[in-house]
């Protein structure tokens, strides 16, 4: 998203146990959880990069109130869509902008996106077709892919549903002078 925005950027990949700083949250509602991590993203890789400024996103999806996390497996991402078929899911992406030990800025979005019915040969086609690309997407879709046929309907930001709240973090960018 920030290459097709032309922001500059290099990619170092945070190094954190995502569950433990979930557990570290108790019983944190989804939305501060999904800022907590991109937070602890951003922190983990401004330690190492010094005086440079930190981005780090995270996406969480609850569907009837249970957190999913990434499937651990193909036969987990069908699970996955079982559950989710006929539901509403709740996409929280976050991100947050971090210069040394500083959180310069932190914000959240919500989409909410109706999962039509899900028969068992469509999810196992659609695996078919989209694994192992879904393997590391947190709803088990690609919404720039076959994932949007997973769909009724979708309300909220285009780019919360990708993953991450872009336009927010675009004007965060322009409040500090980095972009124009």
């Amino acid at each position: 998203m920030l290459e097709a925005a032309g922001v500059a950027f290099t990619c170092d990949p945070a190094r954190i146990d995502e569950r433990a700083v979930e557990a570290g949250l108790g019983a944190a509602d989804p939305a501060h959880a999904a800022l907590a991590l991109a937070e602890a993203k951003a922190r983990d890789v401004a330690r190492r990069n010094p005086g440079a400024l930190v981005l780090g996103s995270d996406s969480l999806v609850v569907v009837s109130g249970q957190r999913f996390d990434k499937p651990a497996g193909c036969a987990d991402a069908a699970a996955h869509l079982r559950r989710f078929s006929g539901k509403t899911m709740e996409l929280h992406s976050a991100a947050a902008l971090v210069r040394d030990s500083d959180t310069l800025w932190r914000h959240g979005a919500i989409a909410r996106l109706q999962v039509r019915r899900l028969s068992d040969q469509f999810i196992a086609d659609y695996l078919a077709a989209e694994w192992p690309a879904v393997a590391a997407c947190v709803g088990v879709f690609r919404i720039e892919g076959r994932g949007i046929q997973l769909f009724e309907s979708i309300a909220g930001d285009h780019f919360t549903v990708l993953g991450m709240p872009l336009l927010a973090v675009l004007g965060a960018l322009r409040e500090r002078g980095e972009l124009a």
